[in-house]
């Protein structure tokens, strides 16, 4: 309940422009803090229930909707449904401006969709593409675009990218995608990247992975 304040969301770090998170173009924006904290996680840093950044939900809708050549938002954790009020304002504010809304969640869409909390439902209803489930190592792969292991699904909730669903275009079948970036003298990798590159590449020079998908 916001009792009237500005809503906010706690922020772990944002990249205007993608191509590793979802499909086309993407704004990406990772939350801080998860309840799951499920074993193997490729974002450790994001379990943490502390303060990154507040950031209110009208300056990020600005921020995302004024980015050029985007068609959405995807948001990466953490746990994304552990914000999920100020989330599902922010992805209502997104889509009223055309853009698509694409989340990682480490819940299983079973538990999402049956559960009392009236914010996840909200939230739901705002989300075009959901990718569900835990990271499971023993269960890791490498051949599934956007996600990190065999467990994991996507529920295409809107018409969307609804083309894009299994058995149809097989939007799974291509490898992960990595993209590297050098920030304020740091390498930041998002995507997927290969646990022996992340080493590496942290051997070399100071490293931030930033990775997709359920980051549980």
């Amino acid at each position: 309940m916001s009792l009237g304040l500005p809503l906010k969301l706690n922020v772990a770090d944002r990249l205007a422009r993608t191509e590793a998170e979802g499909p086309g173009r993407r704004y990406a924006l990772w939350l801080q803090g998860c309840p799951l904290r499920c074993p193997g996680c490729c974002n450790p840093h994001m379990i943490a229930d502390v303060v990154v950044e507040w950031l209110s939900v009208d300056a990020l809708a600005q921020e995302i909707c004024s980015s050029p050549d985007i068609e959405g938002l995807t948001v990466i954790g953490g746990e994304p449904f552990a914000q999920a009020e100020a989330l599902a304002e922010l992805a209502r504010r997104v889509r009223l401006n055309g853009l698509s809304v694409m989340v990682f969640s480490g819940y299983t869409f079973a538990q999402l969709s049956s559960s009392l909390d009236p914010s996840y439902a909200r939230l739901l209803s705002e989300i075009d593409l959901l990718i569900d489930g835990p990271y499971v190592a023993a269960k890791h792969v490498e051949d599934r675009r956007w996600v990190g292991s065999s467990n994991q699904r996507a529920h295409f909730l809107t018409e969307r990218y609804a083309h894009m669903g299994e058995g149809r275009e097989g939007w799974d079948v291509s490898p992960n995608t990595t993209e590297l970036r050098w920030r304020g003298g740091e390498l930041i990798i998002n995507g997927f990247p290969h646990p022996e590159l992340t080493a590496l590449l942290s051997q070399l020079t100071p490293t931030s992975a930033r990775q997709g998908g359920p980051d549980d």
